[in-house]
């Protein structure tokens, strides 16, 4: 074969599959049909189970010195402050969770250093390579390139957006609703020094003549991003730099001659829809291909880059270490019905601010209570468990670990066996690092098998079972310990 997996699409999904791929000998082809990265600012917060994923990945360092916190609200009346608030709940760090806000940073900005990374491991990205059509048979998916030619592989996943080439050419459905069908329109725009708007907020005009506004300071320099709505719903939305401007005078106190840039513009219609299934033989959908929702909540970006995180590790399991191919039919049934409850809550969030009913954001939007306890990958073992016990499926939370932390111990493709409180049995091949702690509450008492996406896998009071759990997964038999360390928490 040419390549182990095709990915159709450069977005923050594409980007972050072909990083996993690339760190787990994966041989991945990433096409673009665009010539250059996505420009504009879109999804620009990151929350904070994003960030552990980053971390993971070897960018979060990038991350947070591109990015902010969130500014506080500054409501207007035409030229007169209102009085300011903040939208999301301000929390601190803590052991378990070490990212604790969502983080201020445009999509593109994410891309950039998400795409430098790539680099770094040895992947590319193929731009002006638009995906023309493909076929599939039992052993593989030869895809069609519009720079000619084709290309085989073992899989090929759909990382191509809303509007995915690849899904519609599967035939396969989007079951949804329109959030609101009055268009909106979302652009990045330089503001010259003497603006009557500062840096230091997030300004909203939610009364302004035709719809409401929001200028947004975006970390890194002196560029905004604007939203404004339009009242009416047959509006035709002009993406004009000149339009732009001259929608911001009707609506502001900013003149037109204020504007010093638009650098780029876009409209839509805030939409909540799920592909009926994120599987087709082998090919796959992820992100937006699988699910769009509205921007409100800024969850869309995060669900995408967590289907991409899922995926990474079970193509690399199949691909490179004997897992059954049946371990990817667990990709759908993990992020189908988490899809389905973020578009719930973007929906409901989306509604809730054009009712007037805005609301601050707290835990529900982070991310971190996500999991997958019904899944058939999640396997506890234990009795008797308390009520709140980390049970097989939960998030693995972060920790004290010696001189470092246990987000230090997990990161990287492999899985990690976890001893708290309980012996170490010798346990681990090439693929698994096993470690012990005396003790850590968050944790309670117990084995734990963390797979390579952060989450528990496996949970016992002792290892039986423990080997047919690593056969399933493509982990091998618990023969040797790869690196065996222990410290007390």
């Amino acid at each position: 074969m040419d390549t182990d997996v095709v990915i159709v699409g450069a977005g923050p999904t594409g980007l972050v599959l072909a990083i996993d791929l690339a760190r787990r000998g994966v041989r991945a082809l990433l096409v673009e049909k665009a010539d250059r990265l996505f420009p504009g600012s879109r999804g620009k917060g990151l929350q904070p189970r994003s960030q552990e994923v980053f971390d993971d990945l070897g960018v979060l360092p990038e991350i947070l010195a591109a990015g902010s916190a969130y500014p506080r609200m500054l409501a207007w009346e035409g030229a007169e402050r209102q009085g300011e608030w903040d939208m999301l709940e301000r929390s601190e760090p803590t052991e378990q969770v070490p990212y604790a806000e969502v983080l201020l940073i445009p999509q593109s900005r994410t891309q950039e250093l998400l795409y430098a990374r790539l680099l770094e491991l040895g992947g590319a990205v193929r731009f002006g390579a638009a995906l023309t059509g493909f076929r599939q048979d039992e052993d593989g998916v030869t895809a069609e390139l519009s720079t000619g030619g084709t290309v085989r592989a073992a899989y090929l996943v759909a990382a191509d957006g809303g509007r995915s080439t690849v899904r519609r050419g599967l035939g396969i459905g989007m079951t949804g609703e329109t959030v609101d069908p009055r268009p909106m329109l979302v652009a990045d725009l330089r503001l010259s020094p003497g603006a009557v708007v500062d840096r230091g907020n997030w300004h909203i005009w939610a009364k302004a003549p035709g719809g409401g506004v929001a200028l947004c300071p975006l970390p890194g320099g002196d560029t905004f991003q604007l939203i404004a709505g339009f009242e009416d719903e047959t509006a035709a939305v002009d993406t004009s730099a000149g339009a732009v401007r001259a929608l911001l005078a009707e609506r502001t106190p900013l003149t037109e001659d204020e504007v010093v840039e638009v650098l780029w513009a876009s409209d839509f219609r805030a939409r909540a829809a799920m592909a009926d299934r994120f599987r087709d033989g082998r090919v796959l959908l992820a992100g937006d291909a699988a699910h769009v929702h509205s921007p409100a909540g800024g969850q869309g970006l995060n669900t995408s880059v967590q289907d991409a995180y899922n995926l990474g590790w079970k193509l690399g399991q199949v691909l490179r270490h004997g897992a059954p191919a049946a371990l990817l039919d667990s990709y759908e049934a993990e992020r189908q019905p988490v899809a389905a409850d973020v578009l719930g809550l973007s929906t409901r969030i989306h509604q809730a601010s054009a009712e007037g009913r805005g609301t601050q954001r707290g835990a529900e939007v982070q991310q971190l209570g996500l999991g997958y306890r019904d899944s058939a990958l999640s396997v506890e073992t234990r009795a008797g468990l308390a009520e709140d016990a980390l049970r097989a499926g939960d998030r693995a939370p972060d920790g004290p670990y010696g001189a470092a932390r246990l987000f230090d111990l997990f990161r990287g493709p492999h899985f990690t066996l976890l001893a708290v409180g309980v012996p170490l049995p010798a346990v681990g091949t090439d693929a698994i690092r096993a470690a012990r702690l005396d003790a850590y509450e968050p944790y309670g008492t117990g084995l734990f098998l963390i797979r390579p996406d952060g989450y528990v896998g496996w949970a016992g009071a002792n290892a039986d079972g423990l080997d047919t759990y690593l056969a399933a997964v493509g982990a091998g038999a618990p023969e040797r310990a790869r690196d065996v360390v222990t410290a007390d928490a």
